[in-house]
């Protein structure tokens, strides 16, 4: 989840109010910007954020390949698991040492691409268009997210911000307990079914990252009225992946359930 990965560098920068002490006291507590390493733009961290995206959609080709659904069903194959825990130890190392985003970003980006793209071709070959549902429905979120944003239609609050990374953790912590009972062939009932409780289950959670999406915007803007240093772009679209990439999985258990 990307918002406590950002929030641990801009999360003690205080909301941008337009005011000269605000903007003042931004800089200040902003990391040093020489001549060698110009201050961090939006449109720079949106670029990256479109390299890390493309680098996500090749990699997903190459993970999409390497599943062969026989019957309409597939098991996740061992070496998943593998991708899967090199992407989360990056993502680890990367909200520790935000100046090697440059280079665990796109590493990040190609393990994950592998890995939605291996969940993606189980998930079509259960329900047939699945896939483009997700991606459609992924994109449209963070539209109407991003328009919110930028209109401040919703203002993100430090009571907001709070409570959105609270229920963040919350669904790691979940999610976690879930995978390590699973070894012990212990599942939770009703949550992964395809019931009403599992798919009101799948809405909130959808809804907390859809959330999340604010916070990275509204993290991104922070770092750039702070003066933070351009290598910054790279931690910024990172953050932002981490996201898209999570709503993107949360969107295709959604549908999935709804047309179960």
């Amino acid at each position: 989840m990307s918002n406590p990965t950002l929030e641990r560098q801009f999360g003690k920068l205080p909301p941008v109010d337009g005011s000269a002490a605000a903007d003042a006291t931004l800089v200040q507590q902003s990391p040093i910007v020489t001549g060698a390493d110009r201050a961090m733009t939006i449109g720079g961290t949106a670029g990256k954020t479109g390299v890390l995206l493309a680098l996500v959609l090749i990699s997903g080709a190459w993970g999409w390949n390497q599943i062969d659904p026989v019957g309409g069903t597939v098991d996740i194959p061992g070496w998943w698991w593998i991708v899967m825990i090199a992407a989360f130890v990056l993502a680890i190392v990367t909200a520790f040492k935000p100046a090697i985003a440059i280079v665990t970003g796109p590493l990040y980006a190609i393990a994950m691409g592998v890995v939605i793209g291996a969940i993606s071709h189980i998930y079509d070959a259960q329900f047939d268009g699945i896939v483009l549902q997700a991606i459609l429905a992924t994109a449209a979120v963070f539209i109407v997210m991003l328009v919110l944003f930028v209109t401040r239609t919703i203002k993100v609050t430090n009571r907001l911000r709070g409570v959105i990374i609270g229920a963040t953790f919350g669904i790691m912590l979940f999610y976690l307990a879930s995978i390590l009972m699973s070894f012990f062939g212990v599942n939770i009932p009703l949550v992964w079914d395809s019931g009403a409780f599992g798919i009101g289950f799948s809405v909130l959670v959808v809804g907390i990252a859809a959330f999340n999406l604010m916070l990275d915007f509204d993290l991104i803007e922070r770092g750039v009225e702070a003066g933070a240093p351009r290598s910054y772009e790279w931690y910024g679209a990172f953050g932002l992946m981490v996201t898209i990439i999570w709503l993107y999985i949360e969107m295709l258990r959604l549908i999935s359930k709804v047309r179960d």
